[in-house]
């Protein structure tokens, strides 16, 4: 009883361990043990190609027709300025927010695409949100589903909108990257940096009246802020861009992940919730005449 008591101990602190460094889904119904596995040899191996030195190999490509260009690989990531000038240029032309979907769907320049399953791009309803809330980039359940906020910390968001009574379909969700990262590490400045031209022509077409960002990266990020969470939480500031015709009220909230984490800040979320009601419960100014 001893032994197996303790064999599944060592299972659990496995499986935390493998939580730890980002492993979250299993691929196999049986463990493999990749130190003792090995490959069966092939009988008929290909011939090995002979030894050239790489000084010496000539160049037998053929030349391509005059006038025509040769375009590069489709596996070789474009350099990073062009990368996020090709997004800023197709994220100006479009009109809709079903257009920047579209032209969402065919930029290549972000390597997470690659490795994601889905495009995870908005949830909720644009032409009638008052609110969007900004998260940082999506976890595996969103990857899976193609939607942002659908796993433990969406299913808590959801809760904290119908306490100010609000939901899904009168907000508008979104993150900093539209694809997971591996690991689900932290997206790094340049996958942000490519993905912030969508980003910020979504917020102009939806033209929310408050913008809300979920978390550190995303206040930073929105708001162009360099203070941590902690301290943007519970300030309003405004939120600009050529393409809106007014500028937005935006705040910062805990993630709910954080939430999920920390319980103990819940309170300070509270808070935060209640004045973004107050904020959508305040009279409108009437235009002047």
């Amino acid at each position: 009883m001893e032994s197996r008591n303790a064999r599944a101990e060592a299972t659990i602190a496995l499986l935390r361990w493998y939580e730890s460094v980002g492993v979250d889904e299993c691929l196999s119904a049986l463990p493999i043990d990749r130190t003792r596995a090995i490959p069966p040899e092939d009988p008929n191996p290909p011939p090995a190609p002979p030894r050239v030195a790489a000084a010496s190999r000539p160049d037998t490509r053929p030349d391509p027709p005059p006038g025509s260009a040769t375009p590069p690989p489709a596996a070789r990531p474009r350099p990073t300025g062009e990368a996020v000038k090709a997004a800023c240029d197709l994220a100006r032309e479009t009109r809709t927010v079903a257009e920047l979907r579209a032209a969402l769907d065919a930029f290549d320049g972000c390597a997470l695409k690659r490795t994601a399953t889905n495009t995870v791009f908005y949830d909720g309803t644009p032409e009638a949100a008052r609110v969007m809330l900004v998260g940082e980039a999506p976890g595996a359940e969103e990857d899976r589903r193609g939607l942002p906020f659908v796993g433990p910390s969406g299913m808590l968001l959801d809760r904290m909108l119908a306490s100010i009574g609000l939901d899904r379909a009168g907000v508008v969700i979104s993150n900093t990257v539209f694809w997971r990262p591996p690991g689900n590490r932290s997206p790094n400045t340049t996958e942000i940096a490519t993905c912030l031209p969508f980003l910020e022509r979504l917020i102009e077409l939806v033209a929310p009246e408050i913008l809300v960002a979920l978390g550190g990266p995303a206040a930073k990020t929105l708001l162009a802020r360099s203070e941590g969470i902690t301290r943007l939480r519970g300030h309003w500031s405004t939120y600009a861009t050529a393409g809106l015709s007014h500028p937005v009220a935006a705040t910062a909230l805990y993630h709910p992940a954080y939430l999920l984490r920390s319980p103990g800040a819940k309170r300070e979320a509270w808070r935060d919730l209640l004045a973004i009601r107050r904020r959508l419960n305040e009279p409108k100014e009437e235009p002047r005449p």
